[in-house]
């Protein structure tokens, strides 16, 4: 089985029972996942570079998974501007995200609320582990 920690996933559910059961999925899979239950946590805890995939549950409290989305660019952008003197062509990096819902997706009021976001990834539960990692195999390419 091909080695991917150095593929690092942010999972993000309010369910904790679901982060729980995805984060051993993914690890046992071969990928380094870090898991929050809250959004302005897993904001706060958001690192520049770090992340590889972002994997959002939609509705959350406090924050969407579209609004976490949004703030993390925001967040990642600001880092990329204050080291804009540094010749790293990892600032430039698009930050991929699948976004994970028992709902259905309403893709134009998507676009309305969110113009920025180009997201082509969302998993629909229920779903197998199995179905989620080739999933994220084909969002990291």
């Amino acid at each position: 089985m091909k080695n991917d920690l150095n593929n690092r996933i942010m999972l993000v559910d309010d369910d904790v029972d679901i982060t729980t059961v995805l984060k051993i999925g993914l690890e046992d899979n071969g990928y380094a996942v870090d898991t929050f239950n809250d959004p302005i946590e897993a904001l706060s805890n958001f690192k520049a570079d770090l992340y590889n995939l972002f994997l959002f549950d939609i509705k959350m409290p406090q924050l969407s998974g579209f609004e976490l989305y949004e703030e993390i660019k925001k967040k990642n952008n600001n880092n990329n501007n204050n080291n804009n003197n540094n010749n790293n062509n990892n600032n430039n990096k698009k930050l991929k995200v699948c976004y994970i819902t028992a709902y259905e997706i309403d893709y134009e009021m998507l676009r309305e609320k969110f113009p920025t976001s180009h997201v082509d990834c969302f998993i629909k539960k229920p779903f197998q582990i199995q179905d989620l990692v080739k999933r994220v195999r084909a969002e990291l390419g």
